[in-house]
């Protein structure tokens, strides 16, 4: 008998792809260095939830506590599933279809949900992306238009929903959205948002029309220069007043949050999020390295990198926003003493008397106005208020609120305030594009992988790609498209994307084996890695998202959806839930993008079961399915795969697969998934 463990069930079944077709490892484009993969791999992890989702949930849930959670469960699962996608890619060299596919063709489905994955999270993220542009162009003047509230012409007066709210919440909400008082009001387009979302699909298509050799160049600025303007803004913040008191806010560790389900979940999903889990673009990045990379170095380098930067803009984010707040603060402790001094002229009984000087109110301290307020407050009358400090920290805002409301009006008070408008503007702006490329990439790289006529002409399919994406886009650029994005954001990716990682999990620690996979990756790193992450591939990162997905489940279930509306009347944010047309629509977007998974496992049934009815003659004296109990030399083999010869009944495909190894004496009977 010849050794069979030259020819791992993924060889015998692997090789092609729908429409025959596999590129060759020779014609495969490749990273011309390793700065510009590992810049490459950065700029699709650290994205925009870097800079405004991972500090509010520290400023949410027990500061520093929630640090030391989220490394526990980067550390346990994070890392290792990174891992995992990165060798998968890697020694296979396909994008995330052929990677899965050639595992098992039953699982051929897992690389189809991750495309889709990828191109509901590149339709909104583009929005984004066009945000960032419109802002970036209205800021270089002075000063910023956002600083004040315009005047309305016909009562000669301040515009009421800008009074009412504030500058920069109006611009947000009237000049840069125009948006609607619900999802069910769908306006008009936004026509300034149309042209931005445009120019945005544009600079997309034109950096990413020759492949990773057009997309790596931009990477160079567009990795590294978000790091520059975050050193920028620490700098300029910590001389900020207030901006210890937003650091001491930021780390102060609650540990009680520990026994809190829900905060598990937030960390466990930021963690998932953070490292680009599930989308395939890890596998694609990976598959273009020489097979001897060394991948271990970098789930680990790539993972320290994206907890270091989410620290990063959570010191950056903690000192603005304990400047603003002490800022906030200070104005309210002026406009109070300010009443006091027309309270005085009224009232000849003044047994609340401060003792501060109230002839001058920016010589008051905060802690002097509370203090004495705590003891006169039952004399004072409702209209002098406290000025608490912390309260205002607690104002906690994430996502668009972050970026688009609390750091322009930040922004806005610092001199020269148009040059730091347009730093973090175009800061944004290469965080989203650097993102945008790799998720971009988990689309063109698996279908051009799997099916040679997409393959061969690239250029087409990859405009075609965003300019059907821009087209979807445009109900994003509706009066009420920012409730779409945070739809979309919300519920398109996250429930497909933990059951994408379930599979691939299954995939490689029960269908191929951790053993043989970990002897794929010896042959690849000429080492072995630690016995640990058997154990964590079997069981632990399998369990944990089990478990992240039972938990979102029954939130989905018991918490109906819901969405913050802004209403004009009242120039307020209220809290709506969505109509029973959105919530099938939610739903709609979670069946379509899960449906490849089963789809893929019942074809591929019917496919084996009409095979074994019409048995070929070349298959007669082969099973396909079964690898027998043989003895093999295992110098012979690991001589062989060290240079990576495909075997000789694949050697018109020129593949290669998955590392083949037999360094033990004996090969164990294996069925396939």
């Amino acid at each position: 008998l010849k050794c069979v463990g030259a020819q791992s069930e993924t060889q015998l079944t692997a090789a092609t792809g729908s429409n025959g077709a596999e590129d060759s490892a020779a014609d495969r484009p490749a990273w011309d260095s390793k700065i510009q993969y590992v810049l490459a791999q950065v700029g699709f992890s650290v994205g925009l939830g870097n800079v405004w989702r991972f500090p509010y949930l520290c400023h949410q849930n027990g500061g520093g506590a929630f640090m030391l959670l989220y490394i526990f469960l980067l550390l346990i699962v994070g890392v290792p599933l990174f891992f995992m996608e990165l060798a998968a890619g890697q020694s296979i060299r396909q994008g995330s279809i052929g990677v899965w596919k050639h595992i098992s063709p039953k699982l051929e489905g897992i690389g189809y949900s991750s495309c889709v994955v990828c191109f509901y999270v590149a339709l909104y993220y583009n929005v984004i992306i066009a945000w960032s542009l419109f802002y970036l162009g209205n800021s270089f003047q002075y000063p910023l238009p956002w600083h004040h509230c315009p005047t309305d012409l016909t009562i000669n007066g301040t515009v009421k929903e800008c009074s009412s709210s504030s500058p920069t919440s109006y611009f947000w909400f009237r000049k840069a959205l125009n948006i609607t008082n619900s999802i069910e009001e769908s306006g008009e387009f936004n026509p300034i948002m149309t042209g931005c979302l445009l120019a945005a699909w544009a600079i997309v298509s034109l950096a990413m029309i020759k492949g990773i050799k057009s997309s790596a160049r931009v990477m160079y600025f567009s990795s590294v220069f978000p790091y520059v303007v975050l050193f920028i803004f620490l700098i300029r913040g910590l001389l900020l007043d207030g901006a210890m008191d937003g650091i001491t806010y930021m780390f102060y560790p609650r540990l009680e949050i520990w026994g809190n389900v829900q905060v598990w979940r937030q960390a466990a999903t930021q963690v998932f999020f953070a490292l680009g889990l599930g989308y395939g673009s890890v596998i694609a990045y990976s598959s273009y390295n020489p097979v001897q990379n060394n991948c271990h170095r970098d789930a680990l380098m790539v993972s320290c990198i994206n907890f270091m930067t989410s620290v990063l803009a959570s010191l950056v984010v903690f000192v603005v926003l304990g400047f603003r707040a002490k800022t906030t603060a200070l104005h309210c402790v002026a406009e109070n003493i300010g009443l006091l001094n027309l309270k005085m002229a009224n009232e000849s009984h003044q047994p609340w008397l401060p003792h501060f000087n109230m002839t001058d109110p920016s010589s008051v301290s905060i802690p002097a106005y509370r203090e004495w307020y705590s003891q006169y407050r039952s004399f004072l009358g409702p209209t002098i208020t406290d000025c608490n400090l912390e309260e205002e920290m607690n104002k906690g805002v994430e996502g668009t609120g972050l970026a688009f409301i609390a750091f322009t009006e930040v922004m806005a008070l610092f001199p020269g305030s148009p040059f730091w408008s347009s730093l973090f503007f175009l800061m944004l702006l290469n965080l989203g594009l650097s993102t945008m490329f790799g998720t971009m990439q988990g689309i063109l790289t698996p279908l051009m992988d799997n099916f040679s006529l997409l393959g061969r002409h690239r250029t087409l399919l990859t405009v075609s790609s965003c300019a059907l994406g821009f087209l979807i886009g445009l109900l994003f650029t509706q009066r009420s498209g920012n409730y779409f994005v945070t739809m979309f954001d919300d519920y398109s990716a996250t429930l497909p994307l933990v059951i994408v990682v379930i599979f691939e999990t299954i995939s490689v620690a029960w269908v191929y084996g951790t053993d043989r996979f970990l002897d794929d990756i010896e042959i690849m790193l000429k080492w072995r890695p630690p016995v640990v992450y058997k154990y964590l591939w079997k069981y632990v990162c399998l369990l944990a998202m089990v478990g992240l997905l039972a938990a979102s489940l029954l939130r989905m279930i018991f918490k109906r959806p819901t969405y913050t509306a802004w209403n004009q009347q009242t120039a307020s944010e209220t809290t709506l839930e969505y109509p029973s047309w959105a919530l099938a629509m939610i739903i709609s977007l979670i069946v379509f993008a899960s449906l490849p998974v089963p789809i893929g496992y019942i074809r591929s049934v019917l496919k084996s079961r009409s095979m074994r009815a019409t048995p070929s003659p070349e298959g007669a004296g082969r099973e396909m399915h079964r690898e027998l109990y043989t003895h093999c030399n295992s110098t012979d083999q690991l001589e062989s795969n060290s240079h990576h010869a495909p075997p000789q009944e694949d050697a018109g495909h020129h593949r290669i697969g998955f590392l083949p190894v037999c360094n033990e004496h004996l090969n164990i009977f294996h069925v396939v998934f």
